[in-house]
């Protein structure tokens, strides 16, 4: 749900209280001066992607400071990222000042004083978000505020892209891809944070970990299709497909594994109330993107020590009698519940062939 706050309404004698309200309530408290006799309207769009808050801004001429008086009454500490569309700011932050033009954007810290003039009408797009969000030094960062990252060219075009595309979306995303989509944004932010400061590190631990649950949970809303292949699954991640092994080689597992791994279960589930839904073997198989009726029987097999016939047969019959690592059914389903479905079946490789099983 948007957030709408605007002084479009009011005389232009009342504006400057109230949009001095409206962007402490939606930042941080700052102290705005505006530069007009009489204020031109301002209005903020705000919407909410996990803990990144995206606000949209357009105003006129004004000077923005954060004073260390508000930074001792306020004491939290968030990051602003502030993604330029019309007009120019001059930012100050660190004993750095930097102009920011439009398709350039910048970074700033509430912990520390910094001061933003803008002399003309401009807009803008924030995104506000807790410190502890963005796994970098403290040092680096304090390195990169007040610098205008160029929106034409090289990683800040790639991560400032992403970010003025999230924004675009925003308001139609739902509150757990939109989650997913902020945490990404902020793992690209980190990456360019690091290659800024000589320290580039994609597989640091924290980031690593981070970046397959994401990559894991994208793998899960795709299983029933049957082109999901590490190619593309890599490219919906910014990373490269051998980054994308790499993350599943730390797990013991490849990409291919995991996906058959999670495919079968989910055929192995169905197939007990397949039955009575009408629905045969094949079409289970193809409900959860195996596209060859033998290979999926091969694999059932290897994984479970019986074909999935067998399986729907013993599973409602509640027979105890199943082949391989089985031992009693019981009620047709406790058995198998902590059984990987890897199995004897080809091991993808990074390299080897790219489409799943």
């Amino acid at each position: 749900m948007s957030v709408v706050l605007s002084t479009a309404s009011l005389p232009a004698a009342d504006r400057g209280e109230r949009w001095h309200h409206a962007v402490s309530r939606t930042f941080i408290p700052l102290d705005v001066r505006l530069l007009e006799d009489e204020p031109s309207p301002g209005s903020i769009v705000s919407h909410r992607l996990g803990s990144l808050q995206v606000s949209r801004v357009q105003a006129g001429p004004q000077v923005v400071t954060r004073s260390r008086r508000l930074i001792a009454r306020d004491g939290k500490q968030f990051l602003i990222l502030t993604l330029q569309g019309r007009g120019s700011a001059l930012k100050e932050q660190d004993g750095r000042q930097a102009r920011i033009g439009p398709g350039d954007f910048s970074l700033s810290d509430s912990s520390r004083q910094f001061r933003k003039k803008v002399q003309d009408a401009f807009s803008f797009t924030s995104f506000h978000f807790p410190r502890e969000d963005l796994r970098v030094r403290d040092a680096d960062l304090r390195a990169l505020t007040a610098t205008a990252f160029s929106g034409r060219e090289g990683s800040a075009a790639l991560v400032g892209t992403y970010f003025a595309r999230l924004a675009r979306e925003a308001g139609h995303l739902d509150a757990l891809v939109g989650g997913q989509f902020a945490a990404t944004a902020l793992d690209l932010l980190a990456l360019l944070i690091n290659e800024r400061s000589g320290r580039f590190t994609p597989q640091g631990p924290e980031t690593a970990a981070a970046t397959l649950v994401r990559v894991k949970d994208h793998i899960l809303r795709h299983l029933a299709d049957p082109g999901l292949a590490p190619p593309g699954i890599a490219a919906a991640h910014f990373m490269s497909v051998r980054y994308l092994h790499k993350l599943f080689q730390a797990e013991g597992v490849t990409v291919g594994e995991w996906i058959r791994t999670q495919r079968l279960e989910r055929c192995r589930r169905d197939l007990l109330h397949s039955p009575a839904l009408g629905h045969g073997v094949a079409a289970v198989a193809r409900r959860w993107g195996f596209t060859s009726p033998s290979h999926f029987s091969r694999a059932f097999r290897a994984a479970y020590g019986m074909t999935p016939r067998e399986w729907q047969i013993h599973g409602l019959s509640g027979d105890g009698t199943g082949g391989g690592t089985g031992g009693g059914l019981g009620d047709g389903t406790d058995a198998w519940a902590g059984v990987g479905a890897t199995g004897t079946a080809e091991r993808e490789r990074p390299g080897g062939p790219a489409r799943c099983p």
